[in-house]
């Protein structure tokens, strides 16, 4: 059992043993390099481990004040005892709910979000920094060793910023209006990491995000696991864990139910390398895991295995749109590159919710084409699809473009069966965003274009035989002008049995 020793301003020190003075020393000078605003502060010594309390600072948990100052001078004087004793400190929030503006977290600092305790993001403009790209209710930059723990809750208060609830699709709160941000997504995000090393976040919980939940941006050596995100399931934009220009990133055991992409690597000035998502369960309005549709550089080295996906409006997602017309020589043109990616072990289920959302159920979705006409495709090659058992309303998708051939794709020991049941009819493609957005087309098992190379080996279809007066009984639909190089090994479908 750690007994946990308070240091605080005691009187005649010198009384006492040298052992306990020379601590009490120490603590002293750290308590003397404390700011006026906290004077409350107590410093706990449990073993090897600092911690602070956020109510010894003087935040009341009671959510109707902001607690602000208290939280963000508790973070600080962690940071400075982190700094000082070479590890990590722990700021601790008791049961309550603490209402805050922007947090700030710093090296060496863990959030110890306690069982029954809740961060509460403020739902005002001026609750966040004046640059809309710092708009996170907790937000570290440039840190180390930093992360979030303790069994509670975050919560970004989202539905204070639906203007108008809608079952297809809430109408959202812009605070372009104020001139603060252009475009209709002006919300503030969740949680952000920009340009972090040694992340760590594991049993907490992620909720009501007004804009994207949890982002990972230009990190390196981040651990996700035994977290749950929750947002929404009619709001758009609330991403689960957006990861950005990262590398060696490790996410387990998550719970992500949520409207907007759950799991969406992106790339905007850098590669991503070194991804592994597992064991986690998926439910969304839009794409359950999804390279893209942010590719200007390489997705490379990325795993996704033993995941669940039940009813979410697309699977297996890849939206490569942002390749380079002119690639500069120092990224050896890998501008919007995708390889060596392996999906292993994953249960499938899609639906078709509406048309306001990207998508129209596909279990597995490939496609590379120009955003606009300032992009060139990306290409896309060495996909693996391991042991994949999918139950969808629509077919898979392979799509390449002229300038942008997929190749070398496998799928290998793949079970898919299709039934309708939902009143969606088939007989669109969608491309979005850009491309060709929706195309009317034959709906089929497997739909291909624009592909050289690919191995299907233990695949099996089936369909419902209601569908049959439906003639959507099709396993395969391509152009053998655009598509070559296909091998077929045990490729069976027939009648699903119920």
């Amino acid at each position: 059992m750690k007994i946990c020793q308070k240091i605080s301003k005691l009187p005649n020190i010198f009384l006492m043993n040298p052992i306990t003075s020379f601590n009490l020393i120490i603590a002293l000078i750290l308590l003397q390099s404390l700011s006026a605003t906290s004077r409350l502060s107590i410093l706990q010594r449990c073993g090897d481990d600092l911690s602070v309390s956020v109510a010894d600072y003087g935040a009341t948990g009671r959510g109707r004040r902001y607690d602000t100052v208290a939280i963000q001078s508790a973070i600080d004087n962690c940071a400075s005892s982190a700094a000082r004793h070479l590890r990590t400190c722990q700021v601790h929030f008791p049961p309550g709910n603490y209402l805050t503006a922007t947090l700030y977290l710093k090296s060496g600092v863990v959030l110890d979000v306690s069982w029954n305790a809740t961060i509460l993001g403020g739902t005002r403009l001026q609750d966040y920094p004046e640059k809309q790209e710092k708009w996170y209710v907790v937000l570290a930059e440039n840190a180390s060793d930093v992360g979030i723990t303790g069994g509670g809750e975050i919560n970004g208060q989202g539905l204070e910023f639906v203007t108008r609830f809608d079952e297809r699709k809430n109408v959202m709160v812009s605070w372009n209006r104020t001139g603060a941000c252009s475009g209709d997504e002006c919300r503030p995000r969740l949680v952000g990491f920009i340009d972090c090393q040694n992340v760590r976040i594991w049993n907490v919980s992620f909720n009501q995000p007004a804009y994207w939940c949890l982002h990972i941006v230009r990190c390196q050596n981040t651990s996700i696991h035994d977290t749950s995100i929750y947002g929404d399931f009619n709001t758009p934009n609330n991403d689960g864990i957006d990861i950005e220009d990262s590398n060696n990133t490790l996410i387990t055991r998550c719970t992500i139910d949520t409207g907007d992409d759950a799991i969406c690597p992106k790339t905007y000035n850098s590669p991503l390398q070194n991804l592994t998502a597992t064991n986690c369960w998926i439910r969304t309005k839009s794409s359950a895991i999804k390279l893209g549709s942010a590719s200007w550089y390489a997705f490379r080295g990325l795993l996704f295995d033993n995941i669940t996906i039940f009813e979410s409006h697309r699977g297996l997602a890849l939206q490569i749109r942002d390749g380079v017309s002119e690639p500069s020589l120092d990224v050896c043109g890998d501008e919007g590159n995708v390889s060596d990616i392996t999906f292993s072990n994953i249960n499938i289920s899609t639906r078709y919710y509406d048309e306001l959302w990207w998508g129209r159920a596909e279990p597995i979705y490939i496609t590379t084409c120009p955003r606009d006409s300032s992009s060139s495709a990306g290409s896309i090659s060495n996909l693996r699809f391991i042991n994949i058992t999918a139950t969808s309303e629509n077919g898979v998708f392979l799509s390449g473009s002229e300038g942008g051939v997929l190749s070398n794709i496998k799928l290998h020991n793949v079970s898919l069966s299709y039934k309708r049941w939902t009143n969606y009819t088939g007989g669109l493609v969608d491309y979005r965003p850009g491309c060709q957005w929706l195309v009317n087309r034959s709906t089929a098992g497997l739909m291909m274009e624009h592909i050289d190379g690919l191995d299907l080996e233990d695949v099996k279809m089936r369909w419902a035989e209601e569908n049959n007066n439906k003639q959507w009984n099709n396993p395969l639909d391509f152009l053998p002008s655009t598509v070559n190089n296909v091998s077929l090994l045990n490729f069976n479908t027939g009648l699903w049995q119920k």
